[in-house]
């Protein structure tokens, strides 16, 4: 029996480094495949295992280490199963554009709270500002000022000019992360920069419909610095919720949660209910709009229709 680290996932086959530096390949022993009837991948990258040799050149996972956490996401739209993006992480990268392409804020927070569900720390990277027109630029500012008030870390940078892109050595240096966002954020362009041996295919975004196009096709982690790993994924469209309960949404969104202790009654969902200090903070500009609707979108795909 060996142990390994799980460093890059292809959906049927999991690449494991051996503690004595090997990438085996390895697939799943069927017990688990069972026992994770509701993930589509029940070996996440960033897991410990055991596994032993099938022959010279393959293994089989028989055992996954007690995850210290992860971060999952739902697999489609109406599935009750989840996709494991990533396990064992000190913080999340969301890199975000305004611009080919355009991030959307809903997007944004919804993996905020996902996030927040799992404790995960999260890091806002705001990318390609060398392409920002002056009001994309305000925008992203009053983004910045909104994400930090509520006690997000947010950057900006320009791989492509380089703006501002000494800070990255700090941000990845000596920890795991994994780093996310929708096709054609800057990814790879990322990983290139940190480790330009790494090589990584980059590609134009789509001057049809101004969206990335999937360079990423499965999740790995890559080792650009000493003590440093970084796992990147496939560029994501959407961020479904798994297993929180409608009643506790609110709690993943630090600003409502720290009005709520002040709503008249305990139970309160901060939708139309008397004395609510949530809305009464919506509407005195403490807690923003856009959030605040990202939050009663998420209560209407929980099932209940919220927004009237």
């Amino acid at each position: 029996m060996k142990k390994g680290l799980v460093i890059k996932s292809t959906g049927s086959w999991y690449y494991v480094l051996s503690s004595e530096g090997e990438k085996i390949p390895c697939k799943i022993r069927g017990t688990y495949r069972i026992r994770g009837i509701r993930a589509t991948n029940p070996v996440a990258v960033g897991d410990t295992v055991n596994f032993q040799m099938n022959d010279e050149e393959s293994g089989v996972i028989t055992d996954i280490s007690q995850r210290r956490n992860y971060i999952i996401r739902k697999s489609a739209n109406l599935s009750r199963e989840y996709q494991l993006i990533a396990s064992n992480i000190d913080q999340a990268v969301l890199m975000i554009s305004l611009s080919r392409p355009r991030t959307h804020l809903a997007f944004i927070d919804r993996f905020l709270v996902s996030a927040e569900a799992f404790r995960i720390p999260v890091v806002l990277l705001f990318n390609k500002t060398d392409i920002y027109s002056a009001q994309e630029t305000e925008e992203m500012n009053t983004l910045i000022r909104l994400y930090k008030k509520i006690g997000y870390d947010a950057l900006s940078i320009s791989l492509h000019t380089k703006s501002n892109v000494k800070l990255l050595y700090d941000l990845f240096s000596k920890k795991t992360t994994v780093i996310t966002g929708n096709s054609g954020v800057g990814k790879s362009t990322l990983l290139n920069f940190l480790d330009p041996a790494l090589g990584l295919k980059t590609r134009e975004i789509s001057e049809s419909s101004k969206a990335g196009q999937h360079t990423t096709t499965y999740a790995e982690m890559y080792f650009p610095m000493p003590e440093t790993r970084i796992i990147d994924t496939p560029g994501i469209k959407g961020f479904g919720m798994v297993d929180i309960d409608k009643e506790e949404l609110f709690h993943f969104f630090p600003e409502i949660f720290y009005f709520s202790k002040d709503c008249k009654f305990h139970n309160c969902m901060h939708v139309n209910e008397p004395s609510c200090a949530v809305i009464e903070a919506v509407v005195s500009d403490k807690i923003s709009e856009s959030r605040y609707l990202n939050y009663l979108d998420l209560l209407d795909d929980m099932g209940d229709k919220y927004r009237k």
